[in-house]
């Protein structure tokens, strides 16, 4: 039997990343993300919903968090869901669903008003992996004729 779990999401932060260090040196970073979802209804009316989900990240990928995020920022974030537990100071039992980020994108189309070093709008943080396009046209040769898009060409 095959197990998945694997998540997709594009929204846009909710927070800046709380950034902090472990005793083991380790960095983590946590942001919320608002993930929108449109769609008419059966009366033909444009209903909008609205999913809030909190985001973590580890090691280099949570510093590149800190210094690159900002609050209204819109990513792609590819991870896993996560559950965590905990005992309240009422003694009550808690948890939540978290996603933990194995890779974070810009997903905003515009430039960016960036700093020197921040990558391109959907472009990688480092420490993750190249988008797929990007990785192809890295590969193409010079003098290879090959069908360009801009973002004049998106459906979106």
């Amino acid at each position: 039997m095959l197990e998945m779990n694997k998540v997709f999401l594009i929204g846009n932060l909710t927070q800046d990343p709380d950034v902090r260090s472990l005793s083991s040196g380790t960095t983590v970073a946590e942001f919320g993300l608002a993930v929108n979802r449109r769609y008419k209804d059966k009366n033909g009316e444009l209903r909008e919903d609205v999913l809030f989900i909190q985001v973590e990240s580890w090691a280099r990928l949570a510093e590149f968090c800190g210094d690159y995020l900002k609050k209204g920022k819109r990513v792609f974030v590819e991870g896993r869901l996560k559950m965590d537990s905990w005992e309240a100071k009422d003694g009550t039992k808690r948890s939540r669903i978290k996603v933990r980020a194995d890779r974070i994108q810009f997903a905003d189309l515009r430039p960016a008003e960036t700093s020197a070093g921040e990558p391109e709008p959907g472009g990688a943080y480092p420490g993750s992996q190249k988008p797929q396009a990007a990785q192809q046209k890295s590969a193409r040769t010079p003098g290879t004729e090959q069908p360009s898009s801009t973002e004049d060409d998106l459906p979106f």
